[in-house]
């Protein structure tokens, strides 16, 4: 018997995200680093853009040396709280064919997907604990960093 982190039954029983109801493969099926780190880097990259160009910390240097550091984590949690909760998706998650969806594991199994966005209050213990970093580095059997697992969400493929 294993942990959570180590896999546990649901990693036995048909691998990353079967144990949420989610597919092997396709549309449905929980997203893979590769897709959800270029999709950061597409975030991040968009608010280091903005907060270089409407919030300057100095005037001097090339445009990405005058981002504020602080300016830019405010502008990348501002645009996972809202578009994550009410579009169930970030920039980058749309450039990369990705969607975070209400997903957890219930008393009569998998909660179903119904297709709509997870909502601000999921969005909002989503965005707190991805941008304190350690939760969204640390993943369970199913694909989904610590972050994803409190708010009841994963972030699978359109």
């Amino acid at each position: 018997m294993g942990s959570w982190l180590e896999g546990g039954p649901s990693g036995e029983q048909g691998g990353r995200g079967a144990r949420l109801g989610l597919p092997a493969q396709g549309p449905g099926a929980a997203a893979g680093l590769g897709r959800r780190a270029a999709a950061l880097v597409v975030d991040w990259t968009v608010c280091l853009l903005m907060s270089a160009t409407f919030f300057p910390a100095t005037r001097e240097g090339s445009l990405l040396e005058r981002a504020d550091s602080l300016v830019t984590l405010v502008i990348f949690a501002a645009e996972n709280l809202l578009l994550v909760g009410l579009l169930g998706f970030t920039l980058g998650h749309r450039v990369l064919g990705l969607r975070v969806r209400t997903a957890g594991v219930g008393p009569e199994g998998p909660v179903a997907d119904d297709g709509r966005a997870p909502g601000l209050m999921r969005g909002l213990v989503r965005t707190l604990l991805l941008c304190g970093v350690i939760p969204a580095v640390v993943w369970d059997a199913d694909g989904r960093g610590l972050h994803d697992r409190a708010a009841g969400t994963a972030i699978v493929r359109r």
